[in-house]
């Protein structure tokens, strides 16, 4: 068990987490991979005794505390938990209900602050450990009619900061997975959730954007495989980033957004910096 890692998925029956679960048995690892539906797990994979499907919810607090209990039990420790499990929400800020809103945070923000906390003691026991939160581009750059969703990940862009300068001391590494499009099933009915309001005035620009994510759905520029590759040696780094892009798009968009945020320092720098006391008061 020392030379291997122990791994916690979220989200593990599906996408980015099943491709990383496949990865990780494959170089031997020891995973416990979660799902609302672990038999789910249990089908793709079969019985490996480097595996554990565990039913999680992550809304769930005590669901996701026995979850790291079964980590801790079963193989004695946690090395790596990947922040995987969330879903998308399609629509114009103004056409989500309250409750679509709530759940879209109660899934991406809320349960990854419920996994993580309920992982952290173990890895603060042991003092090392590496957090990867699923973020996206749409974490570093929003956009229309994904404007809920990205507030998700912006949020959970601010919390993977915060984590990592509180838990680097420890020993502890955190880090903001940012994928583009790659070619998973987020664009799918089973991934991605779409307000049923439509708003007339909205239809330049999310309504735009809803028939965008139809158009492109499977045929996204991202190899998820590659990704999972990707995550695999960022687990063995050891000094691993605060974030990392992924994606072609991704690079371009956040190149765009640095480039958008100088313009718009050197066009209102006098009034940004005018807002301070005079120096000396």
């Amino acid at each position: 068990m020392i030379e291997k890692k122990v791994w916690l998925i979220t989200g593990a029956s599906r996408g980015f987490g099943a491709l990383i679960v496949e990865k990780v048995l494959e170089q031997g690892d020891c995973v416990v991979a979660t799902a609302r539906k672990p038999e789910a797990i249990t089908d793709r994979f079969g019985v490996n005794p480097n595996l554990i499907a565990v039913a999680l919810d992550v809304t769930n607090e005590d669901q996701a505390h026995l979850a790291a209990k079964t980590a801790i039990d079963t193989f004695g420790r946690i090395d790596v938990l990947v922040n995987n499990a969330g879903y998308g929400l399609l629509g114009a800020v103004e056409e989500a209900t309250a409750k679509e809103v709530e759940g879209q945070f109660g899934t991406n923000v809320f349960g990854l602050l419920n996994v993580t906390r309920a992982v952290l003691p173990y890895m603060r026991k042991q003092r090392s450990g590496h957090i990867l939160n699923f973020s996206s581009i749409g974490g570093y750059q929003s956009g229309p009619g994904f404007g809920v969703y990205c507030a998700t990940k912006f949020a959970v862009e601010g919390l993977t900061e915060a984590l990592y300068a509180e838990l680097a001391p420890l020993g502890i590494h955190v880090t903001a997975i940012e994928p583009g499009y790659f070619r998973t099933d987020f664009l799918d009915s089973s991934s991605l959730a779409v307000s049923p309001k439509v708003i007339d005035d909205y239809a330049e620009t999310s309504g735009a954007v809803r028939k965008l994510a139809n158009d492109i759905s499977r045929k996204q520029p991202g190899n998820p495989a590659k990704l999972a590759d990707v995550i695999m040696k960022l687990a063995s780094a050891s000094n691993p980033p605060v974030r990392l892009p992924l994606g072609s798009d991704t690079v371009a968009a956040i190149k765009e957004k640095h480039d958008s945020d100088k313009a718009l320092l050197q066009e209102w720098l006098h009034h940004s910096v005018s807002t301070d006391f005079p120096e000396g008061e």
